[in-house]
């Protein structure tokens, strides 16, 4: 009797989160691992933008994996005329509000304030806006930005048994 009485989707929420993709093309397949502020962090406790900005994330990296040298990861909108935005910056404002800042084609500056409700987007390859540089990989730097607030967010470790 001292049980917990749980919903379906309360069940559901501890085995979250999960990805599964299959690619007629293996090499294609994701290889960037979750990291730990993705995993560890109940889903329950991020509030849908945290949520959406996170995995956003991943898909940004997993994508610039595949691209080669001479191609960025840029960013359409399904069912908007936005447009392209090149990728420099990615954030969210809770509870429900996703941003993107970047350029688009032409190069102006460009910001596009999303929320999570309608948050439908197409990662595009798009060369690169100078091709004698290096391209800029943004998904790896989102992701170490990621990590820096797991360990901000982490619970800091009693020395010594005081308090």
């Amino acid at each position: 009797m001292g049980e917990d009485i749980r919903t379906v989707a309360e069940a559901a929420e501890e085995h979250c989160p999960r990805r599964h993709e299959a690619h007629a093309d293996p090499s294609l397949a994701p290889t960037v691992e979750l990291p730990a502020q993705v995993t560890t962090k109940p889903q329950r406790a991020k509030s849908p933008a945290e949520w959406a900005y996170e995995r956003l994330i991943l898909y940004i990296q997993n994508f610039e994996s595949t691209l080669d040298a001479e191609h960025e990861v840029a960013m359409g909108f399904a069912g908007s005329d936005a447009g392209v935005l090149r990728i420099e910056g990615m954030g969210f404002f809770e509870p429900d509000i996703v941003t993107f800042y970047g350029s688009d084609a032409g190069g102006a500056k460009t910001q596009l304030i999303q929320h999570v409700s309608q948050l439908s987007v197409i990662l595009r390859a798009m060369p690169k806006a100078q091709p004698a540089v290096a391209p800029r990989r943004i998904g790896f730097r989102l992701a170490a930005d990621l990590e820096q607030e797991a360990e901000k967010d982490a619970p800091a470790v009693s020395q010594g048994g005081q308090d």
